[in-house]
């Protein structure tokens, strides 16, 4: 819903994206989705606190901050502005962000980017968490390791196409080591 397909369409549970006007899409977002950008995408004069309180803000039912915080080891940071953090920081500061505003749909684009093997394993917990609670969680990413230990299913991507999909084991004893994307889905959500 931030760019427009290029080709065909998107539909989410049967919503089109491309008939909805600016302030329903706005809405939809806002209600329904969660975004981890590649580049964090954080606000520079918000605090790591105030930044995950915008996403909070955005939901009827948000998560505790003081816990988000706690959870991604970001609570001594929590008064540090976006500038004075590493970039594994910030990164916990995007998916604290997105998490906040329990999402329905969690989209992230190389969410590992920058995070060490130990805060890895404690993304990955939060995100078999999430999809026990029925969130669907895509995930972009080149972290094949992650994405062989954590995946339900895999996908390749080449020229706008699936050339490859399959459970981790699968995907990864055809040798699709090129890009690869993650995919949790919750138990409600269709393949």
């Amino acid at each position: 819903g931030i760019d427009d397909a290029d080709d065909g369409y998107i539909a989410i549970n049967g919503d089109k994206i491309e008939d909805m006007n600016e302030k329903q899409l706005t809405r939809y977002r806002r209600k329904h989705l969660g975004y981890v950008f590649q580049m964090y995408n954080l606000i520079p004069n918000l605090t790591v606190r105030e930044n995950i309180e915008v996403g909070a803000y955005l939901s009827d039912h948000a998560l505790d901050v003081d816990e988000l915080l706690d959870t991604l080891g970001l609570s001594s940071h929590q008064k540090k502005l976006p500038n004075q953090l590493s970039g594994g920081q910030q990164q916990r500061v995007g998916i604290a962000r997105a998490l906040a505003s329990r999402p329905k749909l969690l989209l992230m684009d190389e969410p590992t980017k920058g995070l060490d093997s130990y805060f890895k394993k404690e993304f990955a917990e939060i995100l078999d968490l999430l999809k026990k609670q029925g969130v669907t969680i895509f995930m972009i990413s080149h972290d094949i390791e992650f994405c062989a230990s954590y995946a339900d299913r895999c996908g390749l991507f080449f020229d706008g196409n699936i050339a490859a999909s399959g459970t981790p084991k699968s995907f990864f004893a055809g040798n699709n080591f090129y890009t690869t994307c993650l995919l949790y889905t919750s138990d409600a959500a269709d393949d």
